[in-house]
Parts: structure tokens; C-alpha cells; sequence
């Protein structure tokens, strides 16, 4: 998860992310726990403030999840090549 790995308490990311002090952790332990969703715009801020893509909340599992903050955290000659070898990996099926 990351807000784990940037060793951030639900608390603070809600607040960085701009909700109030009061709800921040409330609020991001019903977005973590999937008993509410983030609008795109407040899902938006989450993934600036956490450094990943937005994609990565949206992420049916969590293998699409790795890949997602894999790729980026490539730049374009990479994410290039990595786009190139998928391509040839699902063409060998």
C-alpha cells in the first residue's frame, strides 16, 4: 500500500491531501477499506501527495497494482521498452 510505504498515518495524508483535521483518518480508512470512493479530483490529490499514478487505486489486484507504480516510476525510454516487451509477451500466447 502506498501510504505505507511513504510512512504516512491516515491522518496526515488526509490532511496533506486537504481534508479536514477531524475526518482525515476517518475518511481515508473508508477509502483504504473500499466502503467509500474517492471522487476523481480528491483521488487525484491522493496520488500526487503519495507520488503514484491514479490508476493504482483502481487497480482490480494487486499484482495490476505493483505494475502500475512500476511503470511509473520509469521514464519515456523505458516505459518505451517495457511497453515493447509486453507487446511481444502477449504476442507469444
Amino acid at each position: 500500500m502506498a501510504r505505507l510505504a511513504a510512512g504516512l498515518p491516515q491522518d496526515r495524508l488526509g490532511v496533506k491531501a486537504g481534508l479536514d483535521e477531524g475526518t482525515a483518518s476517518a475518511r481515508i480508512s473508508r477509502y483504504e477499506s473500499g466502503i467509500h470512493e474517492p471522487n476523481m479530483a480528491f483521488a487525484q490529490r491522493l496520488a500526487s501527495e503519495l507520488n503514484v499514478p491514479v490508476a493504482y487505486f483502481y487497480a482490480p489486484d494487486d499484482d495490476l497494482a505493483k505494475l502500475i507504480l512500476w511503470f511509473g516510476q520509469l521514464n519515456q525510454k523505458q516505459r518505451k521498452s517495457l511497453v515493447e516487451c509486453a507487446s511481444k509477451l502477449s504476442q507469444a500466447q
